[in-house]
């Protein structure tokens, strides 16, 4: 019984296949056959892709789409190679067929946002393909121990309301002059975007660097200040942060702490190979110091800080000694005690900033340590809270 009952099921589908190819030809010609020529074209494009090989890529990849137009990985990959070869028209057309055929292709959503954005100027459509990117309802999947694409997710959002603070933030740079009383409005939201993005992206320096230098363009300096810290703290050996947060103390007429960050700002653009700012930063290193020497006993310079009125900010100067001190008394009670022989055979190097002699092998982890300090932390109202 068992035998004949599966004689009858292969005869059935025997049957089924001959009732397609006879009465469903044009069925079988134009979409299963298509779809694996197709799919085979494809697999030769994504292997030119792999291997670089691009104008191979575009002609397999164009040949597959033709018979298998739904293919939505392989629009987006002849996307990625349009902009590579700077065709950005071509790229928009191919990630937006990807994203016709695969409304959740989060990449290819991404990447047709920074495209409209940062190469041909189109804010709108950008901010728009990063919000359906936020808004959209994605199915998580959690396989314990295997995979689990839910913190993938939450970064994509993440990443989405970070490039839309960017688009804002050009958008309102980029006014023409009759919209120009707009440009608040716009930084502001671009200010909201990167907030978002801080609170998902927790430790990522450049989000915290972007929404320092929001509030920097909105005159928030406390606001600023805080974040300019914060965003230091993340990555200390970027010399940006140091740079803009010694402008905006130079502008409070912190001078002193200006002068600590500019510093820090030279140290690090002299050591990056081909920069054309290091020439700028030097000759505001200079005018700073400048400044300082000429102000720092003058009695209305130690006054001015009663009469600044541009931002609500604590001066403890008196304080910075102690706290100085209190460092460095932590990091000398963390040091292991070492033989007289290991120091004997230690070199020795000299740290300017802190004033003291230091072991040579520890001066990376001693500069870094440097870095991640912000000079301006004391002039900022609860400048500790989350910290």
């Amino acid at each position: 019984m068992r035998k004949l009952f599966t004689l009858l099921l292969y005869l059935v589908c025997i049957v089924g296949i001959a009732f397609v190819v006879i009465y469903k030809r044009d069925w079988v010609q134009n979409v299963a056959l298509n779809k694996i020529e197709g799919m085979y074209y494809v697999y030769k494009g994504d292997r030119a892709y792999r291997y670089h090989k691009h104008s191979y890529a575009i002609d397999y990849y164009r040949k597959g789409l033709e018979l298998y137009p739904e293919h939505y990985s392989a629009w987006h990959n002849l996307g990625n190679i349009y902009v590579a070869y700077e065709d950005f028209y071509a790229a928009v057309d191919a990630y937006e067929q990807a994203i016709k055929h695969n409304d959740k292709y989060v990449v290819a959503r991404m990447n047709l946002g920074i495209i409209l954005a940062e190469k041909l100027g189109n804010f709108d459509a950008a901010i728009e393909q990063y919000e359906a990117i936020i808004n959209k309802k994605y199915l998580n999947i959690t396989i314990p121990f295997v995979y689990s694409n839910k913190k993938s997710s939450k970064v994509n959002k993440g990443l989405a309301y970070y490039n839309i603070g960017r688009a804002y933030r050009q958008k309102a740079l980029y006014l023409p002059d009759e919209e120009k009383g707009l440009s608040n409005q716009y930084m502001l939201k671009s200010v909201e975007a990167y907030k978002n993005a801080c609170k998902i992206l927790k430790n990522n320096s450049d989000a915290r660097y972007n929404l320092a230098l929001g509030y920097h363009i909105l005159e928030d300096y406390r606001e600023a200040g805080k974040n300019y810290c914060k965003a230091i703290k993340l990555s200390p050996m970027n010399y940006e942060a140091h740079y803009n947060m010694a402008v905006l103390l130079r502008h409070l007429k912190y001078y002193k702490a200006s002068l600590e960050e500019l510093e820090k700002a030279a140290l690090l653009i002299s050591t990056a190979k081909g920069s054309v700012n290091s020439d700028y930063i030097f000759g505001i290193l200079s005018e700073v110091t400048r400044t300082y020497s000429d102000f720092k006993y003058d009695p209305l310079y130690l006054q001015q800080f009663e009469d600044n009125d541009n931002q609500s900010v604590d001066f403890v100067e008196e304080n910075h000694q102690k706290y100085v001190d209190t460092q460095m008394k932590k990091q000398k009670n963390k040091k292991k005690k070492k033989s007289k022989k290991e120091i004997a055979d230690t070199d020795w190097v000299y740290v300017n900033n802190q004033g003291k002699i230091a072991p040579n092998s520890d001066i990376d982890k001693i500069l870094k340590q440097n870095m991640s300090e912000c000079a301006g932390y004391k002039y900022f109202k609860d400048f500790s809270h989350g910290y």
